[in-house]
């Protein structure tokens, strides 16, 4: 497996709900911080792919709530390239208590990262253009697919 990919972030208060806790929703969005950093990681802009028509939209999501978030606390979105291929890729995440890049930097080589999950999951995506048709992306932007294989490392695939 790739190395997991760490974006700290703190809650804000307009992602807690009545409970005061964070609202499920917003791990969904958490989700999408990590896959945008971990593209912009292999030296990607998502804003450049899709001015080349590139377009990859979730088909699928999975989370597993383990523990809640509160306002104020910092948390860590932890991103890794479960599977890829050319046409689909699906990103493993987790949302763990406490900010991971104080001691560990933005990156960790390891099966979990360390901490407690509060939020366990991942999102499944297929490559399409501007028309919503299905497209390899290796043929379409063979530079990126290999920086995405690159810093995947070996996705089980």
């Amino acid at each position: 497996m790739g190395k997991w990919f760490l974006f700290p972030l703190r809650v804000r208060y307009q992602e807690t709900d009545q409970m005061g806790v964070v609202y499920h929703a917003n791990y969904l969005n958490w989700f999408e911080i990590g896959r945008t950093e971990w593209v912009r990681q292999a030296g990607i802009a998502y804003k450049e792919m899709e001015a080349r028509g590139l377009l990859l939209p979730v088909t699928d999501v999975e989370a597993s709530f383990k523990h809640p978030a509160l306002y104020d606390d910092w948390v860590t979105v932890c991103t890794r390239v479960a599977e890829m291929t050319s046409i689909r890729v699906r990103f493993e995440s987790r949302v763990v208590s406490g900010n991971l890049t104080e001691t560990l930097g933005f990156s960790y080589e390891g099966e979990e990262p360390p901490g407690d999950i509060l939020v366990q999951g991942g999102t499944k995506h297929v490559w399409v253009n501007k028309e919503w048709k299905p497209v390899r992306f290796a043929r379409e932007a063979p530079d990126w697919y290999d920086k995405m294989v690159r810093l995947a490392g070996e996705p089980k695939t």
